[in-house]
């Protein structure tokens, strides 16, 4: 699921070429000691350590929802299969795919049809199994099938719970509007201007007697910050629209939305499936996550990745809805098999009925020498627990998967604000935190906005290690995590707990205890390199 919105989503205009960011628009490149502001030193590491030296190009792939392969700020560091000759619908290069010049997508037909939604993962048990299940009692079965019988059991109370959230969420959205829309629509021709802004709101709450509505309209905007009116109403009518989709999409067990792709779901050996087609109808989420790891640093353009010399493989596996345990081992596979040295995950869920397949990947991975980083969710969930967040840091047998890194998000202040409110957290399960409040990143169409998420910390983490792997080459991926974890800045901030108004020390929610920082992670690198 693409779960980046949770937590907020803030969008700003794009920059134009050769605009200066703000600093709070680059925060994660910034310094504790330096700047004042935990970011991960990388300003600093590559004015301090990196310079002169020579780095050498790291393919990073991105499983994801897709990248805009003609951003001004990506198209020179997407990976291109030179095996593969584009168009002609033959696979040159022998590896199981036509056409793969790009990448892959798993979420596409052979006719060039492409899924963007699908079912939760709990709808898609529940929806299969109200047949042989549904009114039965757990005894009814032998040993063997009770564990699919639980499954679904815990399957259907999930599906239950959030189409019974979503349906009040949709109410209360309706009733929202139903107070604020007319209190505008009165505002407006009250002052004959087409516009409200927040000081004619302000002005318009405090009126004796107010417009009804017109005080909650303004204690929205007053709680945005917001300029006015207008982009208040668009985002609670946007978020109205989501909700019933979702209601009609990925919470509707008689949804659908695999019909295109062709394959058999069921099948989990089956890999000769999708289509080149790796950036997909929607790639917004995947472009962002792009480019936090490698927009170009020396355009002058929009932004700046965290690695600079980096080559970003798309590999499409991740609907609006959850992604099928199926397609993210294939993912992993592709990447791998096609030379990716680090893999970014940001995506998660909380059922994988198939995680077998996904921990066959990973050990191929694992194998291969690849280092995967993994965005921890956006549930503000302990997840020590509550484990039931996939792909987890472990394999079915409990062993802990050795190259994977489960990333936290933190914010720019130093404060009780400094872990993201929605962000997972766990010592046993999260590694460390970083960056992922209102990161400011890629779009497609050539623009750049402001996301919030684990998603986001995520791609920050598999930066730095592209960054380690360009300069250090002979680092293995044990080591590139190695690095990483050790050089974490532990920080004893009081926080609050995400998802609670209870203080705690910000250095108890993850293994490390602390903020990944290049500055460091690269001062160890050079120990372990001998470099």
């Amino acid at each position: 699921m693409r779960r980046a919105a949770l937590g907020g989503v803030f969008c700003i205009t794009a920059l134009g070429a050769q605009a200066q960011l703000a600093p709070a628009q680059r925060w994660q490149h910034l310094d504790q000691q330096a700047d004042g502001v935990p970011g991960i030193s990388a300003d600093r590491a590559y004015r301090e350590l990196l310079a002169g030296r020579t780095p050498t190009p790291v393919l990073v792939a991105v499983i994801d929802s897709g990248i805009d392969s003609v951003h001004t700020d990506l198209k020179s560091i997407l990976w291109r299969n030179t095996r593969e000759i584009a168009g002609n619908g033959k696979d040159d290069d022998k590896n199981g795919y036509a056409d793969d010049v790009r990448g892959w997508s798993y979420l596409g037909g052979k006719d060039g049809r492409n899924v963007d939604v699908e079912n939760l993962e709990s709808t898609r048990i529940y929806a299969q199994g109200r047949a042989r299940y549904e009114g039965k009692k757990r005894d009814d079965f032998s040993k063997k099938e009770q564990r699919s019988f639980d499954l679904y059991e815990t399957a259907k109370t999930a599906h239950l719970q959030a189409r019974t959230e979503a349906t009040t969420t949709v109410q209360r959205i309706e009733g929202l509007l139903a107070l604020i829309g007319p209190a505008a629509d009165a505002l407006r021709q009250r002052s004959g201007s087409a516009a409200l802004d927040s000081a004619a709101l302000h002005q318009a709450a405090q009126a004796q007697p107010a417009v009804p509505g017109a005080p909650q309209l303004y204690a929205l905007v007053h709680r945005q910050q917001a300029p006015g009116a207008e982009p208040v109403l668009a985002r609670v009518r946007a978020a109205l629209a989501t909700t019933k989709s979702k209601l009609e999409t990925q919470l509707n067990p008689d949804f659908n939305g695999r019909t295109a792709v062709g394959d058999d779901p069921t099948n989990l050996k089956q890999r000769d499936y999708g289509n080149a087609d790796s950036q997909g109808p929607d790639a917004g989420h995947g472009t962002h996550c792009a480019g936090i790891i490698g927009a170009v640093r020396t355009n002058g353009v929009g932004m700046e990745g965290v690695a600079d010399a980096v080559r970003i493989m798309s590999v499409r596996a991740v609907p609006d809805g959850d992604e099928r345990d199926k397609d993210i081992a294939n993912a992993i596979r592709y990447a791998v098999d096609n030379g990716a040295q680090i893999i970014s995950m940001s995506f998660g869920k909380d059922f994988s009925p198939h995680k077998v397949a996904v921990d066959e990947a990973m050990r191929y991975a694992d194998k291969k020498g690849v280092l995967l980083v993994h965005a921890a969710g956006n549930d503000s969930r302990d997840l020590d627990a509550s484990p039931n967040n996939f792909p987890s840091n472990s394999y079915l047998d409990g062993k802990t998967i050795p190259n994977l890194i489960t990333v936290g998000a933190s914010s720019r202040f130093n404060t009780p604000d400094l872990v993201a409110g929605f962000s997972n957290y766990g010592p046993q399960h999260v590694d460390v935190f970083a960056p992922g409040v209102a990161i400011y990143s890629t779009v497609p169409g050539g623009g750049y906005d402001l996301k919030s998420g684990t998603s986001m910390a995520c791609p920050v983490v598999a930066g730095m290690a592209a960054v380690l792997k360009a300069y250090y080459p002979t680092l293995t991926a044990t080591q590139l995590k190695q690095c990483i974890l050790q050089s974490a800045v532990v920080n004893h901030t009081q926080v609050r707990k995400p998802g609670t108004k209870t203080m705690v020390d910000f250095a108890t929610l993850s293994r490390t205890g602390g903020i990944a920082n290049l500055y460091g992670a690269v001062q160890q690198a050079q120990q372990v390199a001998g470099k």
